[in-house]
């Protein structure tokens, strides 16, 4: 009896072991936190300084993998193929996750793809200009452009990201022409803006800010609604005279669609707990980046609210990729 007993024990234990979840050990080795710009750039800082603290929080090393290319979609299709078991993760943003899906068919879908983990940061767009140009303000921009049909560039991440999308906008509400050159990322964009190959860009304040110290590049405007803080005297496109190109950006972390809820939860937490870190939130105050915190429900609500905006103003505005 004592021994039936014993065994009825050990498989009442076995059952147990086997019916809990693998995600009460997750994490159990290295996770990879997919940047789909070239390194450098504001989303590849952003990544990196996130990425530590959760390294650190979870007791697992995050590299972080650059996959530029095609609008942010090589590094977007490659997440969704992977298995949901909470070791690839994805620095979605504004472009991936937003303009691209709305500009063009591609072979995955930012809502149905993909699990929401978090709210990383916001940072708005800027008009920058290089200082050899001469150009003062917006006005001096636009009379620029038109008495030089021909003479202006603008460097973007290619078209269906949003320093190409701005600049489409730009064109059309103050009636110039300037030529959309693409690059594989904000980095190359920028590096080229700064020699002068190009004259414009339409970048976030996340990857202009620390360029704006060198003096090489000269801050026109913000393309949003609003003025900044770190940037009063600074006007809005709209204040400057050139209405509705408003193109605020925001970062995000996702991961592939049918990640366990326990887990999800868990990377959602520790990717708060990281913001909250006073030395990464400085860290990212220092680029120009604000950060943003919440839920995965509320994320998953955001992309959706995106992916329509951005779906009426393509079709209002019948902007399409390869045509911007």
């Amino acid at each position: 009896m004592h021994s039936r007993s014993f065994a009825a024990a050990c498989a009442a234990a076995l059952l147990l072991l086997n019916a809990t979840p693998a995600s009460a050990a997750y994490p159990e080795r290295m996770l990879t936190m997919v940047v789909p710009t070239a390194a450098g750039g504001g989303n590849d800082v952003l990544a990196r300084i996130v990425g530590q603290k959760m390294g650190e929080l979870l007791g697992q090393t995050v590299v972080v993998v650059n996959k530029p290319g095609a609008q942010g979609a090589i590094a977007s299709e490659y997440v969704a193929r992977q298995a949901p078991d909470g070791y690839t993760l994805m620095l979605g943003y504004i472009g991936t996750h937003g303009i691209n899906p709305a500009l063009q068919r591609l072979s995955y879908d930012p809502v149905r793809d993909f699990t929401p983990i978090g709210f990383v940061a916001d940072s708005p767009t800027l008009l920058v200009v290089n200082a050899g140009l001469g150009v003062e303000d917006v006005a001096g921009l636009v009379n620029y452009g038109k008495q030089h049909p021909d003479g202006l560039n603008y460097a973007s991440a290619g078209p269906g990201t949003a320093p190409s999308v701005a600049g489409v906008l730009f064109n059309r509400a103050a009636g110039v022409n300037m030529l959309d050159v693409p690059y594989k990322g904000s980095a190359p964009a920028m590096t080229d803006t700064l020699a002068g190959v190009t004259q414009v860009m339409f970048p976030s304040l996340f990857s202009a800010y620390p360029q704006l110290q060198s003096g090489k590049i000269r801050a026109l405007a913000v393309a949003g609604p609003k003025r900044l803080a770190s940037l009063p005297n600074l006007p809005t496109l709209a204040e400057a005279g050139v209405p509705g190109v408003e193109v605020p950006q925001w970062y995000a972390v996702f991961a592939p669609a049918g990640l366990d809820a326990s887990v999800a939860s868990r990377l959602n937490t520790t990717l708060n707990q990281a913001l909250a870190d006073a030395g990464v939130a400085a860290k990212i105050a220092e680029q120009g980046a604000e950060v943003r915190r919440g839920s995965s429900e509320e994320l998953a609500r955001f992309v959706e609210s995106e992916a329509a905006r951005w779906k009426r103003l393509v079709d209002s505005e019948r902007l399409m990729a390869g045509g911007l």
